[in-house]
């Protein structure tokens, strides 16, 4: 799956239409849909942090992400934004 190649979570299935994820620290969940999460569609743009964000960006790419906005600063720090192999927009920032 995706997310455990690009981020190293952990998943516990509960059903065909909920999947929790953990990657040690954070928690959360996927619900099955037939819908895409999209900033576009008014979605809330989920965003992961990572220390280093090149390698985050690589290995997205790497697992079938695709960049929909590459590598920019802003007041905060820096991000780059991707959609998974199905289609849902997040992002990844670091401070560095």
């Amino acid at each position: 799956m995706f997310y455990e190649a690009a981020f190293g979570w952990t998943f516990t299935d509960y059903g065909p239409e909920y999947r929790a994820f953990s990657d040690g620290r954070l928690t959360g969940g996927f619900y099955h849909s037939e819908h895409q999460s999209k900033t576009s569609s008014g979605a809330a743009l989920v965003i992961i942090y990572a220390d280093d964000l090149e390698k985050s960006r690589d290995t997205v790419v790497a697992n079938d992400g695709t960049i929909i906005k590459d590598i920019f600063s802003f007041p905060g720090g820096r991000r780059f934004q991707f959609a998974d192999p199905n289609g849902n927009e997040l992002a990844v920032w670091s401070e560095k």
